[in-house]
């Protein structure tokens, strides 16, 4: 730690980090107010935008690629099912599984809060930024796409 508080361009780019995050932190925060799929768990939103980037899955597929046991990913999906937004139907190679899916009622939940979402950062881009400004914003995008490419 000593090397980085002496080094200029480490103190620079650490304080950078640490501004990045918090504005992160506080863009995701207001994009989430713009959606709104009711009072769900932080793992009960994963399972939900995993399903809707991967399609259907099992209990267990799901458990694994959350890393939490089968048994706690259980609990969250009859929280889900219970609130309409997941459905299940017999695993067509092993009957003994189910095959979980997001209900059109969910889909449709989701699609309206992107809408909303891109609705509230025009408006933000638009009405905050000048011209020359959209495109250091363009810029920064693509400067964050490599940092979390990498």
């Amino acid at each position: 730690m000593n090397e980085i508080q002496r080094d200029p361009d480490a103190v620079r780019v650490t304080a950078l980090a640490g501004e990045l995050r918090v504005v992160i932190g506080q863009l995701k925060r207001r994009l989430r107010e713009q959606s709104n799929l009711g009072d769900l768990t932080w793992t009960q939103l994963r399972v939900l935008s995993r399903l809707d980037s991967e399609g259907p899955a099992t209990v267990t597929a799901l458990a694994r690629a959350e890393g939490i046991r089968p048994q706690s990913m259980g609990e969250t999906v009859s929280a889900l099912k219970a609130a309409g937004l997941v459905s299940g139907a017999p695993d067509p190679c092993d009957g003994r599984q189910t095959v979980l899916s997001l209900t059109p009622a969910c889909i449709k939940a989701i699609k309206t809060g992107r809408a909303a979402k891109d609705d509230w950062l025009f408006k933000a881009i638009s009405t905050q930024l000048a011209v020359a400004e959209q495109e250091q914003l363009a810029a920064a995008v693509q400067l964050l796409k490599r940092i979390v490419a990498t």
